[in-house]
């Protein structure tokens, strides 16, 4: 308990080195794993402790993002790749919109929302004024995908100082999220009642992508600038390490109350699910909502760093993993899933008159993901 209260957050904190040492079926293991899917069920966000990783591989990764991302707009734009949708490569500033600027559903969430927990207001924000770059982390999957756009090759960046760094760096850090969050993944099929594999089997041959996004300080670091206008993430789990600069917000579902992120050093990160998970188990296990703002702790870092690294790039990353399920899987929600969500529904349906009903329609995973990069208009 002491750990939750030194996180600032009041998230549970699964420990996945208890599942990865513990014996499988040992009743340790089994409630570990139940509370992994309760606080999904419950928060739609959890911390996860993993010892495999290390805060020297994520220090690296954060440099070397930096350092690409101080290049000129010209020179980043030799990376970008807008004819597959921009699923590799470098997305450079005021690119993506945040899909809660235009989506009726996600702006009647914000206001049932208390007004002193909503999101700073994105009505006249958009797009987000963020740069990303997607590095791919896939397994070739033994069969001809539908969704070949979905699964391109990796850009390697063009500056002849980065390119020797590039691959080992993202490949090294994209490992240890990937991996963590996988076994995330097993864990919280085993605490929904599913076979340990449900879930890890299903996303086995996903186009999984380590998905750093750059916000310019210096550009970008007046108080109560959104660098990220509120929204969910379409994939099944996203795993966040740490960043340098304090600004992420999340929202818990049980209470609606907005959460700054703390995460300390070491080798804690914070998994957030997604919309493929929300429509696996029928709403049962719901997105979460996040938003990345300049706040007054962001203010005190840039100086702090200014002060200490006076050579260094003033720039955010965000060190994010989307772990996707495989692009050619059926998006249907589980029976026994959607029923436990209806029943949380009727009753929640009791105190709130204006609650909608959402509907999962079965589809094909890259069909999901091709309609929400519409949405952000990320694919044409």
């Amino acid at each position: 308990m002491a750990i939750q209260k030194d996180l600032s957050m009041d998230l549970p904190v699964i420990d996945l080195d208890l599942f990865l040492t513990g014996v499988r079926d040992s009743q340790e293991v089994i409630n570990e794993c139940k509370k992994a899917a309760d606080a999904l069920i419950t928060y739609g966000a959890l911390l996860l402790r993993d010892s495999r990783v290390s805060e020297e591989d994520n220090s690296r990764f954060l440099d070397l993002l930096e350092d690409y991302f101080a290049q000129p707009a010209e020179e980043l734009k030799k990376d970008e790749r807008p004819e597959l949708s921009y699923q590799v490569g470098v997305t450079l500033e005021n690119t993506e919109k945040p899909k809660c600027a235009v989506d009726e559903p996600c702006l009647r969430i914000i206001e049932r929302l208390d007004p002193t927990e909503r999101p700073l207001d994105i009505s006249a924000h958009s797009p987000d004024p963020k740069c990303r770059f997607f590095w791919k982390m896939t397994e070739k999957p033994p069969y001809e995908t539908q969704f070949p756009g979905l699964s391109a090759p990796n850009v390697i960046p063009q500056a002849e100082e980065l390119r020797e760094r590039w691959p080992p760096i993202m490949e090294q850090w994209g490992k240890s999220m990937k991996n963590a969050v996988a076994i995330l993944a097993e864990m919280t099929a085993i605490g929904l009642g599913l076979p340990a594999e449900t879930f890890r089997d299903a996303g086995r041959y996903g186009p999984h992508i380590l998905a750093p996004t750059a916000s310019d300080l210096v550009k970008y670091g007046k108080k109560d600038t959104i660098l990220a206008g509120f929204h969910s993430d379409l994939n099944f789990l996203t795993i966040h390490g740490r960043s340098r600069y304090p600004g992420l917000h999340i929202w818990a579902r049980n209470t609606g109350k907005r959460i700054p992120v703390k995460i300390p050093p070491g080798n804690y990160l914070l998994v957030q699910a997604g919309k493929q998970l929300e429509h696996l188990t029928g709403g049962l296990i719901k997105a979460g909502f996040h938003e990345v703002v300049v706040n007054g702790r962001t203010l005190e870092v840039i100086q702090t760093r200014k002060n200490l690294f006076p050579d260094r790039p003033i720039i955010r990353i965000s060190s994010t993993f989307f772990w996707h399920l495989s692009s050619d899987y059926d998006l249907v929600p589980i029976p026994e899933l959607a029923a436990r969500a209806e029943v949380i529904r009727k009753e929640q349906k009791k105190l709130s008159a204006d609650d909608e009903e959402t509907v999962y329609a079965p589809m094909k995973v890259g069909q999901q993901v091709q309609n929400e990069l519409k949405h952000i208009d990320l694919m044409a």
